[in-house]
């Protein structure tokens, strides 16, 4: 079998390892000549919107997946009516702008923060007035680890952050007073077989996420597969899917989905019995989903900017280290390693270390 992959950066890497052993080929599409994951397939090299090259890669491929939710969904369409697109170009679009997505949740009755559709200056200030301080001016598209967003403390800073936007459509989120983040990775199969993995509990910086932990037989563990249910039957949804949550007073509050495989599911691929990259695989070429079940107690911390030395990480016992081969930059995740132990008093040290060495090489 063949797949297709629209983008080549970590997470088609790591969904390209995940499949060799399954004999699985991969044909990546991406506009960079040096993106990450190419060296374990064959690479198209040019832009997303080039049909000559879209025609080539459904032609080629069994089935087409995507690694990341901005991708044109005119090009999936396009692709839908040559070959098999999964998942569907309709989820891609609702993810791809927060405030459908937003309205697409609630009308799911799943819910989200207070938000409003800004269109004019005039319209932010109007909104404010019923959603209060503080709050989040986001862009509804194209946003992501924190990108394309404000925060808003009060009305001083409406004018500075409304400029920021150079008009480019936007909603304004009110927040969230939460007690946690957490995660639910999901996988749906072509013949509707469901799974879901243990919650994942997150920690984010800068809006990037820095650590994520499983979370076995945790308490809000059946509300988020109930809304991810929701979510997944609604888009007629065929691959891993993440909904990320807050915790609001021992109830669940929606904060987006991604129609992919996800950061916070990193831990899977050490910590679960079939990770999510291989259920993602499994699930667009509709062979039988694995066991999502953890093993042991697993943590994942990004590194961000940069990498310790990699004898740095791999002395902390029970680490294993996955290098993304991109050059440092700041803000961007070039590497993530996770623990796993058997208890989660033998996690908590393990994880100490290795968030400092992630937090030197950042600062550095």
């Amino acid at each position: 079998m063949k797949v297709g992959i629209l983008g080549g950066g970590q997470l088609a890497r790591m969904i390209a390892l995940a499949g060799y052993p399954l004999g699985v080929r991969f044909i990546f599409l991406d506009p960079s000549i040096g993106a990450c994951a190419t060296t374990l397939g064959s690479h198209l090299h040019g832009d997303y919107h080039d049909e000559n090259l879209l025609a080539e890669l459904a032609k080629r491929a069994d089935v087409v997946t995507y690694e990341f939710e901005n991708v044109p969904a005119k090009v999936a369409d396009f692709l839908e009516s040559h070959t098999q697109v999964h998942p569907s170009p309709k989820a891609l679009a609702v993810a791809q702008d927060r405030l459908v997505e937003k309205e697409f949740l609630n009308d799911l009755d799943i819910p989200t923060a207070s938000y409003a559709d800004i269109t004019t200056f005039e319209s932010l200030q109007t909104a404010m007035e019923k959603i209060g301080y503080p709050a989040i001016l986001k862009t509804r598209t194209q946003g992501y680890d924190g990108k394309g967003q404000s925060v808003l403390k009060s009305a001083a800073d409406l004018k500075s952050s409304w400029q920021k936007l150079e008009g480019l459509p936007a909603i304004v989120e009110g927040f969230v007073n939460f007690s946690r983040e957490v995660s639910i990775v999901a996988v749906r199969s072509v013949s509707d077989e469901l799974a879901f993995y243990p919650l994942s509990e997150n920690v984010h910086r800068g809006g990037i996420l820095r650590v994520s932990e499983s979370r076995e037989n945790d308490a809000m563990q059946a509300k988020a597969e109930d809304y991810a249910t929701r979510l997944m039957k609604a888009l007629d949804y065929v691959g891993v899917l993440a909904l990320e949550l807050f915790e609001v007073d021992g109830e669940l509050v929606a904060n987006e989905f991604a129609p992919r495989v996800h950061n916070s599911g990193h831990w899977t691929i050490e910590g679960a019995e079939t990770s999510q990259f291989e259920n993602h695989l499994r699930a667009i070429l509709d062979l039988p989903l694995g066991s999502t079940a953890a093993v042991g107690h697993v943590a994942m911390v990004n590194f961000i900017g940069g990498k310790p030395e990699n004898e740095e990480v791999l002395k902390i016992s029970n680490t294993h280290l996955h290098l993304y081969a991109k050059a440092p930059r700041k803000g961007r995740k070039v590497a993530h390693a996770t623990i796993r132990t058997k208890t989660l008093e033998e996690l908590e040290p393990l994880k100490k270390c290795l968030i400092a060495l992630a937090d030197e090489v950042e600062d550095s």
